[in-house]
Formats: C-alpha cells, sequence, structure tokens
C-alpha cells in the first residue's frame, strides 16, 4: 500500500456558444429596479438568449425532513484529546445542531437569494445558475465571481452592493462592478452533471459563453479555491473580451518546490522568509489537512453516502474545513455567523450536491497550488488565514503580467464572506488599472 506522500504526487491533489446578447439589450438586464416597459424587453431579450428568471423555492416538506434527520442523529463517542487534532469536536458540533434543529430558519436566506436578479441558461447541456446584478455606473466593469468548495454563491452576498453601488460604500463611481456570479456545475441550484467531463477547464469555456451570452465584450474574473482554478483557466484560455483576472488562492509554488513537497522533504535550504513560510505551511496541510481531498479525489461516490444520508456528517464534513480556513484560529463564530455557516451548510443539503460537488474534485487530478503560467494581466490579494500565502517572488514567475499584489491584514480562504470590507477594497484597488483609457482590452 502507497503512503500519503506517494498518493499525494501521484493524483496530485488539489486543496485546493449560443448567440450573444447585444449590450444595448442587456442595459437594464439584471437591475432590481427598472421600469415596465424595460422589464418586458429585458424578459423577451433574456428569452431569445435562453435565459430565464429563476426563484429558489425549496419544499417546505423537504426542510421538514431536514429538522427530523437533524433530530435523529446518531452521535459518535467523544474524542479523546482536548483539541482539535482528531477533527471537529463532539461539543461543537452537538451545539450547531441543535441550533440548526430548533432555531435556524432557512426561509431567510431563501428570501436574500430571491431579493437579488437570479436565472438559468443552459450552456453545453446544463442549467446554470447564476446572480446578476448591473451597477447603475454607467462605465462599470463586468466581473465573474466563482466560489468554490465548501462554498456557494453565498459567500459573495455580502459585497454584492458594495462592488455595484460603490459611491453608497465609501468608493467612486469609477469603481462599479457589472457582477455575474454562478452557481459551478454540480454545486447549488446548478443542474448536476451526469456524465463525466466537467473540469475546471470545461467551466472556464462555459462561463465565457455565459459572459458572452450577456452581451459583455470586456470583463475579469475573480476567484478563490475552485474560483481561483477556474479564473487561471480562463486566463490560459484567453476567450475573446477577458481582460483580466484577480485571486485569492494563487497557484504559484515552482516545480521543485513542489516536488519536494509531494516527498515530504523538510524545508529547503536558500529560501527567503516568505517562501520558507509558504514551504512549512503547505507540508503541513498535505501532512495533516488534506485528507479531505484524499477521498473526493478518489472516491468522491463513497463518501458521498454519508454526506447524502446524514445531514450532521455533511455538516461536519464541511465545518471541518470552514473552521481551518477561516481567519479564526480555528473558531469560525469569531468571524461568521451560526446562521451564515447553516445557509451553507443547508444549501448543499437541500439541493442534494454533496457528491456531485466532490466530483469536481476527482475530475480535475491536479494540485492547484502548483505554479500556473498566465500571461494576460492578473492580480493576488494574499490573505492571512489562508492556506498558504504566496510569496511575492513565486506569484511573480507564475503570473507573468502581475499588475497587482497585496497582502491583506485579514481574512482566510472565504475572503468575500469572512471581510467583505477589504475584498472590496482589494478588486477595486486590483482592476484600477484595467478602467483606465490605454489599459488592456480598451
Amino acid at each position: 500500500m502507497p503512503d500519503f506522500s506517494s498518493l499525494l504526487s501521484r493524483r496530485k491533489i488539489l486543496l485546493s456558444s449560443a448567440a450573444a446578447m447585444t449590450a444595448a439589450t442587456t442595459g437594464a438586464f439584471g437591475l432590481a429596479s427598472r421600469s415596465p416597459e424595460a422589464a418586458r424587453e429585458t424578459e423577451a431579450a433574456a428569452d431569445a438568449a435562453g435565459i430565464r428568471p429563476f426563484r429558489v423555492d425549496i419544499p417546505e416538506a423537504d426542510i421538514a425532513e431536514l429538522l427530523r434527520r437533524v433530530d435523529a442523529t446518531r452521535w459518535p463517542d467523544r474524542e479523546t484529546v482536548p483539541d482539535q487534532s482528531q477533527g471537529v469536536q463532539l461539543a461543537t458540533m452537538r451545539k450547531l445542531t441543535r441550533y440548526w434543529g430548533k432555531d435556524y430558519d432557512w426561509r431567510k436566506i431563501e428570501a436574500k437569494l430571491n431579493s437579488l436578479p437570479q436565472y438559468k441558461t443552459r450552456i453545453d447541456g446544463l442549467d446554470i445558475h447564476f446572480i446578476h446584478v448591473r451597477s447603475r455606473h454607467k462605465d462599470a466593469l463586468p466581473m465573474i465571481l466563482t466560489h468554490g468548495w465548501p462554498g456557494s454563491v453565498l459567500e459573495f452576498l455580502k459585497v454584492i452592493d458594495p462592488l455595484t453601488n460603490p459611491t453608497a460604500h465609501g468608493g467612486r463611481a469609477r469603481d462599479a462592478f457589472h457582477l455575474v456570479i454562478p452557481s459551478m456545475p454540480g454545486y447549488g441550484f446548478s443542474e448536476r452533471p451526469t456524465t463525466t467531463g466537467w473540469n475546471p477547464s470545461r467551466i472556464a469555456r462555459a462561463w465565457a459563453v455565459l459572459m458572452q451570452r450577456l452581451g459583455y465584450t470586456r470583463y475579469v474574473s475573480q476567484g478563490g479555491d475552485w474560483g481561483a482554478v477556474v479564473s487561471d483557466k480562463m486566463a490560459a484560455q484567453k476567450p475573446p473580451g477577458l481582460i483580466g483576472i484577480h485571486v485569492n488562492m494563487p497557484a504559484t509554488v515552482p516545480p521543485d518546490i513542489a516536488k519536494k513537497l509531494a516527498c515530504g522533504d523538510p524545508t529547503p535550504a536558500g529560501l527567503s522568509a516568505d517562501e520558507k513560510a509558504a514551504y512549512d505551511k503547505l507540508n503541513a496541510f498535505y501532512k495533516t489537512g488534506s485528507g479531505y481531498s484524499a477521498m473526493m479525489v478518489t472516491r468522491p461516490q463513497t463518501e458521498g453516502y454519508g454526506l447524502t444520508d446524514s445531514p450532521a456528517g455533511l455538516a461536519a464534513w464541511m465545518y471541518d474545513k470552514i473552521a481551518a480556513w477561516t481567519d479564526s484560529d480555528g473558531d469560525p463564530l469569531r468571524v461568521l455567523t451560526k446562521d451564515e455557516i447553516l445557509d451553507d451548510i443547508s444549501l448543499y443539503w437541500l439541493t442534494n450536491t454533496a457528491v456531485s460537488s466532490s466530483r469536481l474534485y476527482w475530475e480535475n487530478n491536479a494540485n492547484n497550488f502548483n505554479a500556473v503560467s498566465v500571461s494576460i494581466p492578473a492580480a493576488i490579494t494574499v490573505f492571512p488565514g489562508e492556506i498558504y500565502q504566496a510569496p511575492l517572488s513565486w506569484a511573480e514567475n507564475a503570473y507573468h503580467d502581475l499588475i497587482y499584489y497585496n497582502k491583506a491584514p485579514r481574512g482566510g480562504h472565504f475572503a468575500a464572506w469572512e471581510v467583505p470590507d477589504i475584498f472590496t477594497r482589494e478588486l477595486r484597488a486590483a482592476f484600477s488599472a484595467l478602467r483606465d483609457p490605454g489599459s488592456p482590452g480598451k
């Protein structure tokens, strides 16, 4: 039987078109407030492009079944250590699920989602769900935001208004973005693939079709976790209209360093302080924090039975990573509320996407921390609670036209969710250069 380091090396574990609508037609598309005439014109244009309005409406029976299963949880013994080294502690899960079963209200987040313009459109054989909010500022820069696992479109709800309506949040009109926020295939309200092949490259191509279908001829892409992988793939594919990317989980590890990490070698000599810190963080992650990925990369169907049958099992599986990857010293309630965490977990449960989301790991078969080769303008924000902090020296070698690099003072893997104010400022700064006359894509 191979050891885990060999498995990491061999499998390269992660954490890790239809016709376009014209810009004139889509001018009001996605605005929450518009005239009846404009609304009718927008609906007609959306129908012509195969874009359908969508509302979340989870059956009451599904919610009741969730609560019944939460109440019927069969609990394991308490951990035999005084810390989280064996995983999420029993007392933590009992407290969270008690609140889930007695006080949590799914309808609140459902109403919040339904207050936003949501749509579905069929791309490459799958129905894709997305939120589309256009800024009222005429020179707003279109941006597609992509979530990761165990996240969802819910990660971005706090930054929608600051990014689209900057003048109400300490910004300038020129800081505005039009936002497209899709659910990845097999996640949330997007359709679950029934065949193989939906890997990050294919998702990247689908996102280019989506932006074209919405009439955007000049746009940027942003993401962390899987969203960073998809943004990197889009950058490599260079679809017409994509002028730059921003990632908050950059892929920068040089080949020689990646080889040593895969073997579990001690920290190499000659690294700078930042490089050494990055190596040590990744080495620890591969040794003690990536077991979830090993399972999803190799046996997503097997682990899926338990996650699909037990709400408490799904909650523990997801909470483990939310606790580890937030900038919270292992206590995510320092940066997120119980409701926010349970909104995300409930979304996975109520859409039955535990297995379909896990299959993306199986499809990917790559280590998404290893250096990419991106030649279009790219921006990076390094958050202190991320799995590793990418050194500038590594970033410059992977992203050849690095237009922005900054270390944020707070925030982790789920930056938009945890520190929406910092995340908003970072995106404004990161893409500032691409708004100026004469910048790439103008």
